[in-house]
């Protein structure tokens, strides 16, 4: 049963809740043992509360789940894990991650609290709703973000949260335009709300979400400059990574992959190397610039 409950846990969504260390890292506050120790409390916290809906998700939908071609296998779905424990263990999750963030900072447990409502309601209602699904989705992302930030009491500008609000925009429709692509006529069994959308409505989106992306990056980019008064150009640099990696997941998605986001970018050593490169560049200016 123990592998069935870390099964359930999805550990491979973690990697989402490193956008908790996004706005500390931006402020430079990270290089301060104390900072980075309360910051990564909130990562673990996050882990523990994305688990625990990750849990219920499944509970709520176990008999659809168990009609799925693939969901039937999840831990639930399939009986490796009673009902009876997930319900208990989903619980503490829950409670365990909204406590824990707010032993860091009270504002810091209010966002986990905000998650949790905002992911319980999406398995309940937002996901059955076309385009509010991936405003829902794309609002956990950046939920992510704001508990970094109230989290270590730094500011969050308005360009970041416009980068962060339309980049999660970009990652969820990728999703569901590779979904669709992937199950074809089978889509809606795969996802409900798939029978709703189409190939060319989600390309429209991907097209203004990353246009929106890059621009809004842009922004921040030049606004974090002139506030740092740095005369080095690595601020201005960073888009040049930022580019290079919106535009290679594009591709990835036009050549029919991203249906699992975290799968691809465990996979893609272009996009490593991007990301690696945008955080070196990035992180000279704020620590050298």
């Amino acid at each position: 049963m123990i592998r069935a409950i870390l099964r359930e846990a999805r550990p491979k969504q973690w990697s989402k809740n490193v956008l908790v260390f996004a706005a500390p890292g931006a402020a430079g506050v990270l290089d301060n043992g104390s900072e980075l120790l309360k910051a990564s409390v909130i990562f673990v916290a996050f882990c523990m509360a994305s688990s625990g809906t990750y849990y219920w998700n499944d509970i709520l939908d176990v008999e659809s789940d168990r009609l799925h071609p693939t969901k039937r296998s999840r831990p639930i779905a399939s009986g490796a894990l009673p009902l009876g424990v997930a319900r208990i263990i989903g619980s503490v999750l829950l409670v365990a991650g909204i406590g824990l963030a707010a032993a860091v900072r009270w504002e810091a447990g209010a966002v986990v609290a905000g998650y949790v409502l905002l992911t319980v309601t999406y398995s309940m209602f937002w996901k059955h709703i076309a385009v509010v699904d991936l405003v829902a989705v794309a609002a956990g992302f950046v939920l992510r973000a704001f508990a970094g930030a109230v989290g270590l009491e730094v500011h969050m500008s308005t360009w970041f949260v416009l980068t962060t609000s339309f980049g999660s925009l970009f990652i969820v429709t990728g999703k569901r335009y590779a979904e669709l692509r992937e199950f074809g006529d089978d889509a809606s069994k795969a996802r409900a709300t798939l029978d709703d959308y189409s190939l060319g409505f989600l390309r429209i989106v991907l097209s203004v979400s990353v246009a929106a992306t890059l621009v809004t990056y842009c922004q921040w980019a030049f606004d974090t400059k002139e506030l740092s008064g740095s005369t080095w150009p690595f601020y201005e640099l960073s888009i040049v990574p930022m580019l290079t990696a919106l535009l290679r997941y594009t591709l990835i998605l036009e050549q029919g992959h991203g249906a699992a986001p975290e799968e691809i970018f465990a996979a893609d050593r272009t996009l490593q190397v991007l990301g690696v490169l945008w955080a070196v560049v990035f992180g000279l200016g704020v620590y050298v610039g």
